[in-house]
């Protein structure tokens, strides 16, 4: 995923006339959004301070924090998939876990279990790590799916049910799950109901030349990925504004004729020679809400068809499957998403 809010603001500051000094109109006073958009700006300069070449994947994790939605990133070994979500933990002052997931892993490691209490004499229910607000379930594919699907409740209902007992799990609760490319040795693939509980699949690459060389120099002059302290990584915002943001995200106007668009694209996988799987209902629902959160981000108070193009590729990358001839042909997911966007006509 490439970084949209960097592109953006790019954009409109590009296509913005020139005046002078004496027509400059006075800035109108902040509103409450104004400032929780510069509160999650300035997170995404935290995150910065340990983590580099990565702004949309930032990006890709606070959209999932605004929708309550989950996040599966992928990319090979040591492009910094653990350290952006501790980081991002940091500065919204939320509580995280990690768990790693390994082949003897079981469901009562993630979930919790019952454990026998001697001084009571009783079966007593012992919480496991998903009882917290963002789960790092670090190389997600390298256990069983059965491991897996123990995941499957907490994502979908944000709960956990053991002995007949449904204990809910806190808010905000978000699962941020790594994974290495399926063609390393030793990794399982997931299953499709386990894909589609992930609002975004965001795929980290290894950073380009320039950005190499940044990490190299900060690693020289003395950085520790496990000191963020020192790093001068800092608390931006916490539960409460998070919760504030994220109203006001759901608040974003959607016109029908918006809607029908997304319609259309998600008939549109359905119908494509190239794919065996289309988007499902549950898909066009997280595209929808995705877009709103990055419409709600780049300050606009209603949905465009440019918001929805912008978050296809990662909501519907990893909820669609390809025809075994297209693979053979050397297409990839992306592609025929792409090519789909460009078919589909777009709403004036």
């Amino acid at each position: 995923m490439t970084d949209p809010i960097a592109n953006e603001t790019t954009a409109q500051a590009a296509e913005a006339p020139a005046t002078t000094a004496a027509a400059t109109p006075a800035p109108a006073p902040a509103t409450p959004d104004d400032e929780l958009r510069a509160a999650l700006n300035r997170v995404r300069t935290e995150v910065g301070k340990a983590v580099v070449g990565q702004d949309g994947a930032v990006t890709g994790l606070i959209i999932a924090l605004l929708t309550r939605g989950h996040v599966l990133l992928e990319g090979v070994p040591g492009v910094a998939k653990t350290l952006l979500v501790r980081t991002l933990s940091r500065t919204l002052q939320l509580d995280t876990r990690r768990l790693q997931f390994t082949p003897d892993l079981m469901p009562g490691d993630v979930t919790g279990s019952l454990a026998y209490d001697p001084r009571s004499g009783e079966f007593a229910f012992r919480e496991g790590p998903v009882f917290t607000n963002i789960l790092l379930a670090d190389e997600i594919n390298r256990t069983p799916p059965k491991t897996q699907s123990a995941l499957l409740e907490a994502m979908e209902e944000r709960q956990v049910s053991a002995d007949g007992v449904t204990r809910p799990l806190p808010d905000p609760f978000m699962v941020a799950a790594t994974q290495n490319p399926i063609e390393y040795e030793g990794t399982y693939a997931l299953p499709e109901a386990q894909l589609d509980r992930f609002l975004l699949k965001l795929v980290l690459d290894v950073p380009e030349r320039e950005a190499e060389v940044s990490l190299l120099r900060r690693h020289a002059d003395g950085f520790d990925p496990h000191d963020l302290a020192a790093a001068g990584v800092t608390p931006v915002l916490g539960a409460d504004e998070l919760a504030a943001a994220r109203r006001a995200a759901a608040a974003v106007r959607v016109e029908d004729d918006v809607l029908g668009y997304l319609v259309d694209l998600a008939r549109a996988t359905r119908r494509s020679p190239s794919m065996r799987l289309g988007v499902s209902p549950r898909g066009t629902t997280g595209l929808l809400a995705a877009a709103k959160a990055w419409a709600w981000l780049t300050g606009f108070e209603s949905l465009t068809p440019d918001h929805v193009q912008a978050m296809l590729l990662p909501v519907w990358r990893h909820r669609v499957q390809l025809r075994p001839e297209a693979e053979l042909e050397g297409v990839s997911v992306d592609q025929v998403l792409r090519g789909i966007a460009q078919q589909v006509q777009v709403p004036l």
